[in-house]
């Protein structure tokens, strides 16, 4: 469990643009919701990252395969944050955000200056949002990875500017560690994104290769599975460090959690199961709940009466 200083906790996140821009889901996915299989409601969500401009990536809604692809246990993605800009969630999303309904953390990315534009509206408007996350890590948007001087230094820009959380998303391409103890003072948690594809299959060429070709910036981050073997190594020596609560990412099945919360993790993000099996996550978190409630009750029932 995470606590944030507003006094908002959680266990169980939806890592950035699994459930949308309002985090009642994507349109292929509200059948689900409408059936009770997919409980936004279980979860802080993460938005997809925002930019103070509308960007247009890679996604196309009419081919989408274009820039992901399923590979074995995961997902492989150049969607190079899409967007339709800030300035249009704060019209269409913003108003809307109820905290008790669904949680809801906003995802930003971009220049210094763009980052406290974007938390200076965020600190005005009366948004019930429980926190922002700065996005220091695309792997295919054609922005660098931040160094640990610029990471630190936008954080702090945030924070300075916000009167709410700010949580960090980190890869393993970059000097996690050393960002992390540079935005100690800043940040509240640790996320980890998805990983370059070059890092986990080095020899192989992405599926997304075409792609690449015609826009470059990189084979395409990866997730699920294909990215734990990574990701999980970085979970233990965040948590090791001890500076900030980390976010395990890359949650596939119910024995993950055990295993990322036996490597330190104080809380699980769901990401990529969404493209593979969105239901999953919701049957998940009701599966440890129900365990945890049976626990409970076989405890009271096994207690002497006083």
């Amino acid at each position: 469990m995470i606590t944030l200083s507003n006094g908002h906790s959680f266990e169980y996140m939806v890592a950035s643009g699994a459930l949308g821009f309002d985090g009642r889901g994507w349109w292929w996915e509200k059948p689900l919701v409408w059936l009770g299989l997919l409980r936004p409601e279980l979860f802080t969500v993460v938005t997809k990252t925002l930019t103070l401009n509308h960007r247009p990536g890679n996604l196309r809604m009419w081919k989408p395969w274009d820039c992901v692809r399923l590979i074995p246990g995961g997902a492989v993605n150049k969607v190079g944050l899409t967007n339709p800009g800030f300035d249009w969630w704060c019209r269409k999303i913003g108003p809307k955000v109820n905290r008790k309904k669904i949680p809801i953390i906003v995802s930003i990315s971009g220049t210094r200056a763009e980052l406290k534009e974007m938390t200076k509206v965020l600190r005005r408007s009366e948004f019930d949002i429980v926190g922002i996350e700065v996005n220091l890590s695309c792997p295919n948007s054609g922005d660098h990875l931040k160094d640990i001087q610029s990471a630190a230094e936008d954080v702090r820009a945030v924070w300075e500017e916000s009167h709410l959380p700010v949580l960090a998303k980190l890869s393993v391409d970059q000097p996690y560690l050393e960002i992390t103890k540079a935005i100690e003072r800043y940040a509240e948690a640790i996320a980890l994104n998805s990983v370059r594809w070059e890092t986990v299959f080095p020899h192989e060429v992405t599926p997304l290769h075409k792609l690449e070709k015609r826009v470059g910036n990189g084979s395409g981050g990866v997730s699920g599975k294909p990215a734990q073997k990574h990701n999980w190594p970085a979970v233990e020596a965040l948590a090791k460090q001890g500076l900030l609560p980390v976010i395990a990412p890359s949650i596939m099945k119910f024995d993950d959690m055990k295993r990322v919360r036996d490597l330190g993790a104080q809380a699980v993000s769901f990401g990529a199961i969404h493209l593979r099996t969105p239901w999953k996550p919701t049957s998940i978190v009701r599966k440890e709940r129900r365990m945890q409630a049976s626990r409970r009750d076989s405890f009271a029932s096994s207690s002497p009466s006083t």
